[in-house]
């Protein structure tokens, strides 16, 4: 039986397009709202990519740290969703449209991609370490503009959940690849 009630999603109405913001009361200028805006969505785009990265790489690690690994990243897949969430919120807060669907997702961040395939763990690592300081290199700047510009709420998360948490998990993945590189060279 086939369904009559598709809409196509191309030409549903919207009750606000993206890019546009709608009116909020927090004292800050429209111009200031649309940068953070599309700072945050940037930054969206990019925690959501990791996020997926982390997801890819749980379901595919193996090896004699696979215990610990698809834990880890289990784990940092949870932390990078409530990032995301946070900079979804941020963004609706302003008056603006956050990015949520991958398609959105693969035009905004310049993340590299992971192949299809199952990497080795080793390549998993690196790519989860430079995943975490390209969104670190995009973020600092990003959060000295917002504070510069008056948006302190801005600038606290991108400071306070973006940049710390990217740090930490960072740190964590880091130890693993040295003691996976270690653990290599050994054999």
């Amino acid at each position: 039986m086939e369904n009559k009630l598709q809409i196509q999603p191309e030409h549903s109405p919207t009750l606000q397009s993206f890019g546009s913001l709608v009116p909020v009361r927090l004292g800050l200028a429209d111009d200031v709202r649309h940068r953070s805006v599309a700072a945050l969505n940037r930054l969206l785009a990019h925690t959501i990519a990791v996020r997926d990265l982390y997801k890819k790489a749980h379901w595919q690690a193996s090896g004699p740290t696979f215990y610990e690994l698809h834990l880890l990243f289990d784990k940092h897949y949870a932390e990078q969703d409530i990032i995301m969430d946070a900079l979804a919120e941020r963004i609706q807060a302003l008056g603006g449209v956050a990015r949520a669907l991958a398609r959105d997702v693969v035009e905004e961040t310049r993340l590299a991609r992971a192949p299809s395939g199952v990497e080795s763990t080793i390549d998993q690592l690196r790519r989860l370490v430079d995943a975490h300081e390209f969104i670190l290199l995009e973020a600092r700047p990003l959060s000295r503009e917002a504070a510069s510009a008056g948006d302190e709420g801005t600038n606290d998360l991108i400071v306070g959940q973006v940049v710390r948490g990217n740090e930490l998990q960072s740190w964590f993945v880091l130890r693993h690849l040295t003691a996976q590189g270690a653990a290599h060279a050994a054999a």
